[in-house]
């Protein structure tokens, strides 16, 4: 299982890193993402102690943990300068909390997001067509989440990103263990969302690629 959208209690979530991580390999887990709510305010602190727990468990090798962040709440207009001071701080990929129906995510999220050329989109909610478009020139991932609620719009997503060939990746947007995805349960929810079951393979074979390559 490849999971690069995960939350400790360095935002919301319920566990201090090592936790999570032990959580997650215990679920099955090869790779996770550490990915916490952050804005310009308190990635600084953040990242750095993100970054120090991946490299003490990277060391042991036996699940890989990479550091990103996920921009939440930003106003659209400071998200290409929010995500280049990620990158400078030392996040291997950039998630921005997109246009989910659930919350008041502010209009123009998701195409500052694919402006600035983040790595994934998160619950990207009913997506335009040209955002989609756009997302698959600039090589945005976006996401099918598991997370109940923001995964809504799931099947929108999915078929719009099938028809105007943008890459897709799901992520768990876990905030306790109990909701971190087994692969099985993490493609039953992409063949939910419509996508047939090579598609979904394909889905997660891509994200080891992916994964690979935020590594080097």
């Amino acid at each position: 299982m490849i999971d690069l959208h995960t939350h400790t209690l360095l935002s919301d979530g319920q566990l201090i890193p090592s936790e999570h991580i032990r959580r997650a390999e215990c679920t099955g887990y090869r790779t996770i993402g550490i990915s916490d709510h952050a804005d310009m305010a308190t990635m600084g602190k953040i990242i750095p102690v993100l970054l120090e727990a991946a490299r003490v468990e990277n060391e042991l090798g036996r699940i890989r943990v990479i550091v990103g962040i996920e921009l939440t709440h930003v106003r659209p207009v400071h998200i290409a300068q929010a995500a280049e001071m990620a990158r400078k701080l030392g996040a291997s990929y950039v998630i921005v909390h997109g246009q989910t129906i659930i919350e008041p995510v502010e209009d123009g999220t998701n195409l500052a997001a694919i402006e600035a050329g983040v790595d994934i989109l998160a619950h990207p909610g009913l997506i335009t067509i040209e955002e989609v478009k756009l997302a698959a020139a600039k090589g945005v991932r976006l996401e099918i989440s598991g997370k109940a609620g923001h995964s809504l719009c799931n099947g929108h997503v999915a078929r719009l990103a099938r028809e105007h060939n943008a890459k897709i990746i799901f992520g768990s947007d876990s905030h306790e263990p109990g909701q971190f995805a087994h692969r099985a349960l993490a493609e039953r929810i992409c063949m939910g969302a419509g996508m047939s079951a090579e598609k979904a393979r394909l889905m997660f074979d891509d994200a080891r690629v992916f994964a690979d390559s935020l590594m080097q």
